[in-house]
């Protein structure tokens, strides 16, 4: 089908095909019991689809919106055997993505007319936060941008120390001050080193706590108003980053963080790790959010930009 034409290259989509494999293995197992005995595609089969969906963390609304796509489709071809399932869903899933507006990157590239283009990261604890940033800092660099990092989340001496270890790493600078210093401060001073250093993108680490949206939205709100005495649009984008193995409890921070700031892209990371890789179809078909990356692995190149086709490609890709 046109819509799968090849956009990366053999090692990054190798790289893909590993880390959504524990998905797919699980996908294609509870598929194979979902169609086991039966030679065409009929009422009994679709509703097992639906579970095999659900249960794959692909999320009720999209679910619904596939199994009307498939419905159609048997309709029109009034016979389909169970053993096209597995490409009808490829190209189905594949269709309504098409639908939406983003996933259609094929590099870490940046808005060209904003220097320094300012990131600022949003997400609970351990969801990958501070790795992100720092698989962040080495695709920009490798793309030849200066880049500047600052540890605004001042709650956890940890955070700071491992953005740290990642700025050490990557060999980028940090801007930090000691832990429970004010988080706007650290920001304000990233921004006015990045400017005097002629840096092309800041990347600033923030608080995860997410037990009281109210305070969370007035810290993130004052760390936004400091910022722009420097950089006066900024931050240019908020990065929301969720944790993919936590399957359906991605979309709820994804609505909680929603609510508390103005998210404008997401990364969702470990999916490697887990089966739950169908929250990322979910995901992409329900926010008006675009998902603009994905970890597969924990390698300082498995951060991927996400790009539906090929995600999808992996995910419903046969063996040969």
């Amino acid at each position: 089908m046109s819509l799968f034409k090849k956009i990366f290259s053999s090692e990054k989509k190798e790289t893909l095909d590993k880390g959504l494999e524990k998905s797919k293995t699980t996908f294609f197992s509870k598929l194979s019991k979902a169609v086991a005995g039966k030679s065409k595609v009929d009422d009994e089969v679709l509703d097992n689809l639906e579970e095999v969906l659900v249960s794959s963390d692909v999320g009720v609304s999209t679910t619904l919106k596939i199994i009307d796509r498939i419905e159609e489709r048997v309709a029109r071809d009034k016979y389909m055997g169970t053993d096209e399932l597995n490409a009808i869903l490829r190209e189905e899933i594949g269709a309504l993505l098409s639908e939406t507006q983003s996933g259609e990157a094929t590099d870490f590239s940046l808005a060209a007319d904003k220097k320094p283009y300012v990131i600022m990261v949003v997400g609970v604890n351990g969801v990958g936060k501070t790795t992100t940033i720092g698989k962040l800092a080495h695709q920009f660099k490798n793309q030849g941008m200066k880049v500047v990092l600052g540890a605004a989340d001042t709650f956890r001496a940890a955070a700071i120390d491992q953005l740290q270890i990642w700025a050490d790493r990557v060999s980028v600078p940090l801007v930090k001050q000691k832990m429970g210093s004010d988080p706007a401060s650290v920001a304000f001073d990233t921004l006015s080193a990045a400017v005097s250093q002629g840096a092309d993108v800041v990347l600033i680490d923030t608080a995860g706590r997410l037990h009281n949206k109210v305070n969370l939205m007035n810290e993130l709100g004052k760390v936004k108003r400091v910022m722009q005495k420097v950089v006066g649009d900024a931050p240019h984008e908020v990065l929301l980053v969720l944790d993919g193995s936590t399957g359906q409890n991605a979309f709820e921070q994804a609505k909680q963080f929603t609510k508390a700031t103005d998210v404008t892209s997401l990364a969702v990371t470990k999916l490697d790790g887990t089966a739950k890789g169908g929250v990322v179809i979910g995901i992409s078909d329900q926010f008006r959010i675009p998902v603009k990356y994905i970890g597969v692995g924990e390698g300082i190149e498995d951060l991927q930009v996400f790009n539906k086709y090929e995600f999808v490609d992996s995910f419903f890709k046969l063996e040969s």
